[in-house]
């Protein structure tokens, strides 16, 4: 059974792939890559004020929404630059990484906020936890909020 570790594990394998391609000059972002990912940026503005994740003081409706905003917002990416999600837990991303893997790595976090946003309309509370490293994962410094300063194309 897929866990929550193996999901933020995987996203952070997959996003490192295709950072590294693009720092080691083997995958160069071209005109459109760079305007879907300043695009994704604008969209979800985790509207934060500088506060450092985790927002424990917000309310979990609001802290889970924003993860789940991720979902919508990379498959709309995805769907626009003619790139396929892929899942990521248990699977390596593909050798020449790039757009579809960096994509796919972020998109399992997203996909997790949409399954605690489900649970929570049921009352189930997600472990704080693993909610507090989603948030780390997508704002923050060294996150995904960060991800121009990891391209140096």
């Amino acid at each position: 059974m897929e866990t929550f570790a193996d999901r933020i594990d995987g996203a952070w394998e997959w996003w490192s792939a295709a950072i590294e391609e693009s720092q080691e000059g083997r995958w160069v972002r071209d005109a459109v890559e760079r305007q879907v990912l300043a695009d994704i940026v604008a969209a979800t503005n985790a509207l934060h004020g500088g506060r450092p994740a985790p927002f424990t003081e917000d309310p979990w409706q609001v802290r889970i929404g924003r993860i789940a905003n991720w979902a919508g917002v990379l498959r709309l990416a995805a769907r626009a630059g003619g790139w396929a999600l892929q899942p990521v837990v248990g699977r390596s991303p593909a050798q020449r990484a790039g757009m579809a893997e960096l994509l796919s790595g972020i998109y399992a976090v997203g996909e997790q906020g949409e399954l605690w946003m489900k649970q929570l309309l049921n009352g189930v509370l997600p472990p704080e936890g693993d909610v507090a490293k989603a948030e780390g994962f997508l704002t923050g410094p060294g996150s995904i909020e960060d991800l121009e300063l990891f391209f140096y194309d």
